[in-house]
């Protein structure tokens, strides 16, 4: 009894793998075509990918142009920006102003008598009050008064000074030494008249006004012996277009519309304060608006270009979709708006070129900025009708309906995923269709090789035994 073949043609002396396998390799043949053309599928999608980007680059572009944020750019100067510095936010009205300085607004500032480092000054309770000093008046103003507390034993100087700044109260502390011993310091947190202080203390001793203990760190009308005044909080003073103002602090940021303006010195001549539209900024978003579609338009034209010298085509040569949205763009751009006085790119400098790429004549461009209401109405004139809209607000409607969930790009990107999908399906059947042919032809055979090796078997006991019968 012959076993059965446990190697593929052994029995037969066929090469019975190299067989099967040459005939799966012709069941597997159409996977290579697919493969290629899942390759082709992928770069399309990849390359629909970069445009739908490149569309929402260039409505974001022409959405700058279509609202405020694209024009309302400003440039501030000061002919004396030492003395009057001014910067102004997006939108300040343009205007011209002459401004001088005649005070700067200052903090009030006090100092103690200097004693010896590290003396102790005496226990007590000193109060903070906020307000202004008229000569030797004091009227408190809204804040409420702040209360610290020095104990014995922590009454350096130092220590009072920390614990007045950790109080908080409106006035900053510190301690200045020098060859003749350390003297307390303090200021006012803001300038101007009205964030003056008074410093009135319930000193320990029982003496609240005398040269010991802690009376000699107040400063208040009755206590000619306690800390002198080394600065009066005072208002600056400055004349705006000969019209005086005055104001708390150096740093004005509600007298000009816009505008903030830091007084640093008393002039001597009048300073010219300048806030105009900035026009490079404005040249800039056009520019950025032009570049956009330039890198949209090229990309387009480079994907559906067949090249006659290397006679290759892009990926979407061909592509309806990819054609019409060319001819859509370049059609957009040579068209109309309802705007006066300008109504088309070209009358701004905004010119087509050979190959449908646009390109910014400077010079034209320079003088349409004379007429800058006129030049933002091109591109945000708003009319409800698509055709006749500013190019700012068309461009960026024609692009939000191409991204749309349901627009153009996203079911192109979704048919040729779908694409994608089938094709991955088609050759997976392939290669099961294929595996299952396999298992049969192997299994055929490997019939056939049990067979043909059955039959060598007999054929070679009937040869000895007729040899046998010729010897007998």
């Amino acid at each position: 009894m012959v076993g059965p073949i446990s190697s593929p043609g052994l029995g037969s002396g066929l090469d019975v793998q190299g067989i099967v396998t040459q005939l799966v390799a012709i069941e597997k043949a159409p996977i290579s075509t697919l493969q290629k053309q899942a390759t082709t599928f992928q770069t399309k999608l990849s390359v629909y990918g970069t445009i739908k980007s490149q569309v929402a680059a260039l409505g974001d572009a022409a959405n700058k142009l279509a609202t405020s944020g694209g024009w309302n750019a400003v440039t501030a100067s000061s002919s004396n920006p030492s003395a009057i510095g001014m910067t102004a936010t997006a939108g300040a009205p343009a205007t011209s102003v002459t401004m001088e300085v005649q005070q700067l607004a200052k903090a009030q500032s006090t100092a103690s008598a200097s004693v010896a480092s590290g003396t102790a000054m005496g226990s007590g309770t000193m109060t903070i009050e906020l307000g202004s000093w008229s000569g030797s008046s004091f009227t408190a103003g809204a804040n409420t008064p702040v209360s610290v507390t020095i104990d014995a034993g922590s009454d350096s100087l130092a220590e009072i000074a920390a614990k007045i700044n950790d109080a908080d109260g409106g006035v900053t502390a510190t301690v200045l030494k020098d060859a003749s011993g350390e003297r307390l310091l303090l200021r006012s947190k803001d300038t101007g008249e009205a964030n003056g202080f008074r410093i009135s203390v319930a000193d320990d001793d029982g003496n609240d006004t005398d040269a010991s203990g802690l009376s000699s760190l107040a400063f208040d009308a009755g206590n000619a012996n306690g800390m002198s005044q080394t600065q009066a909080g005072q208002n600056a003073l400055a004349t705006v277009n000969g019209l005086a103002i005055n104001t708390a602090s150096n740093k004005l940021t509600n007298t000009l519309p816009g505008m903030t303006i830091q007084l640093s010195q008393v002039t001597t001549n009048p300073v010219e304060l300048v806030v105009q539209p900035d026009t490079d900024a404005v040249q800039a978003n056009v520019k950025s608006f032009v570049d956009a579609y330039n890198t949209l338009v090229s990309n387009l034209a480079s994907a559906t270009r067949y090249d006659a010298g290397t006679k290759k085509a892009g990926v979407l040569q061909g592509d309806s979709t990819a054609v019409g949205l060319q001819g859509a763009l370049r059609s957009m751009m040579r068209s109309t708006t309802a705007s006066s006085p300008f109504t088309r790119l070209s009358d701004v400098g905004v010119e087509m070129q050979t190959g449908g790429t646009l390109k910014l004549n400077t010079t034209k461009f320079g003088e349409a900025l004379g007429d800058l209401s006129g030049l933002r109405a091109l591109f945000g004139e708003s009319t409800g009708n698509d055709a006749t809209e500013g190019f700012g607000l068309k461009v960026k409607k024609f692009t939000d309906g191409l991204n749309a969930a349901e627009g153009l790009m996203s079911n192109k990107s979704a048919g040729i995923q779908r694409q994608i999908d089938r094709n991955s399906d088609e050759q997976e059947r392939i290669t099961d269709r294929a595996a299952r042919v396999e298992t049969r032809l192997l299994a055929q055979y490997n019939a056939m090789d049990a067979t043909v090796s059955k039959l060598n078997s007999l054929n070679t006991f009937i040869s000895q035994q007729i040899t046998l019968w010729n010897k007998s």
